[in-house]
C-alpha cells in the first residue's frame, strides 16, 4: 500500500489539505444562485410555476 501512505511529512506543500475538485462547482452554483436572486428571477419562477401548477388541477 505504497500509494495510500504520505513518505514526505515535511514538505509544507504536501501537508496542506487538498481542495476537492468538486468545490469549484458548489461556488459557481452559490455564485450564480446569488445572481439569480439579485435579479428577482426566483419570483418569476415561482408565479409561472403556481399558474402551471393551477392550470394542471384545473383551479385557474
Amino acid at each position: 500500500m505504497h500509494t495510500w501512505k504520505n513518505n514526505d511529512k515535511t514538505d509544507s506543500a504536501k501537508s496542506r489539505l487538498p481542495i476537492p475538485g468538486w468545490t469549484a462547482g458548489v461556488l459557481a452554483g452559490v455564485l450564480f444562485l446569488s445572481m439569480g436572486a439579485v435579479r428577482g428571477e426566483f419570483t418569476v419562477i415561482f408565479q409561472k410555476a403556481v399558474m402551471i401548477c393551477l392550470e394542471c388541477i384545473g383551479i385557474g
